[in-house]
């Protein structure tokens, strides 16, 4: 297992492996972990607004580990120039991608004309995308949903594609189900539109030359695998969070490498944490993205209880952690 501290060596294989861009969750500490435990997997930071990233604190809305690459910035907008120049400024900062949002249905980003009520606009994602990639020599791609409340036509999802693609475009992640704009919060969003897988695989037969990233409801080694037989790789969102061992246990099916063991794992997470610690990083602030870590395990209830009502305490270090690893490790181990 490397360093986690060690800057990685590892190319980007052609199959994708993606850890989803979650807001209040995919932030540096979240990615650092991911990181961990896929090596060949592509991250994406929680999305940004183009205004935010050119007007407002870099320092803290672009942090990020040497760890984490590859890594891509998602940005949310609609405004050309705006995205150009926050494109711009990502490869300045080490980004290895831009992704633009297309597939956010909150209200707040609709207000702002951006996320998912873009896919009603295609020539103006594709006017920014293009500024996008004149503006920076690393890979633009975009993130989006079907279409939008009822639309079902599978001719109207492929020309907004198609829209994008002649602006350059060459990857596109598909969250397989519709955006419904008016009813339904943006949680509901991710569960109550049905899921259209097959149409994330037409389009990879129609357009052999683009890249297709299946995302939405993938939560097992079969449904990763299954998607991977009709498209070029999967983009997990919550159950990388929700049961992380499952990133790992992908990583090593599709890439090699040896399997660890959740304990190995979060041990080999120690030097980053101490780090943080001594930089003045509360413990909850890392902890929170290891949960799940021992989901569905015996003891795993009992470890997140141990964290989650001692990590936010004043003085909080490691050894929380090796405690709540104790009711995780089976007795005849601890006997020895």
């Amino acid at each position: 297992m490397r360093a986690v501290n060690a800057s990685p060596d590892i190319p980007l294989p052609k199959l994708r492996l993606s850890v989803a861009p979650m807001m209040d969750w995919t932030d540096s500490p979240c990615r650092v972990f991911h990181r961990l435990l896929a090596p060949h997997a592509r991250l994406y930071t929680e999305m940004v607004h183009a205004n935010a990233v050119v007007h407002g604190d870099r320092a803290k809305l672009l942090a990020k580990d040497a760890v984490e690459h590859p890594v891509a910035l998602q940005l949310g907008g609609s405004e050309p120039n705006v995205l150009a120049h926050a494109a711009q400024i990502g490869e300045v900062h080490g980004f290895d991608e831009i992704n633009l949002n297309v597939g956010c249905p909150s209200d707040r980003v609709q207000a702002g004309r951006f996320g998912a009520c873009l896919m009603r606009e295609p020539a103006l994602v594709a006017e920014g995308v293009a500024a996008m990639i004149a503006a920076c020599n690393i890979p633009v791609t975009v993130k989006c949903r079907l279409g939008i409340d009822e639309d079902a036509h599978y001719d109207v999802f492929v020309a907004f594609i198609d829209t994008v693609a002649q602006a350059g475009c060459r990857t596109f992640v598909v969250h397989a189900r519709n955006a419904w704009l008016q009813g339904l919060s943006p949680k509901e969003n991710r569960d109550v539109p049905p899921l259209r897988y097959d149409w994330a695989y037409q389009l990879k037969r129609d357009r052999p030359d683009l890249v297709v990233v299946v995302n939405g409801g993938i939560a097992t080694l079969h449904d990763a695998g299954t998607h991977l037989q009709h498209s070029d790789g999967v983009m997990l969102g919550r159950a990388a969070y929700h049961d992380p061992y499952l990133l790992h246990r992908l990583d090593v099916e599709w890439f090699g490498g040896t399997l660890q063991t959740r304990e190995q794992l979060l041990r080999a997470l120690r030097p980053y944490v101490e780090t943080q610690l001594d930089n003045g990083v509360a413990l909850k602030h890392i902890t929170r993205h290891v949960l799940g870590l021992f989901h569905g395990q015996p003891g795993g209830r009992a470890f997140r209880q141990v964290l989650s009502e001692g990590a936010h305490k004043p003085g909080a270090d490691w050894s929380l952690i090796e405690r709540a690893l104790l009711p995780t490790t089976p007795r005849d181990r601890i006997a020895a």
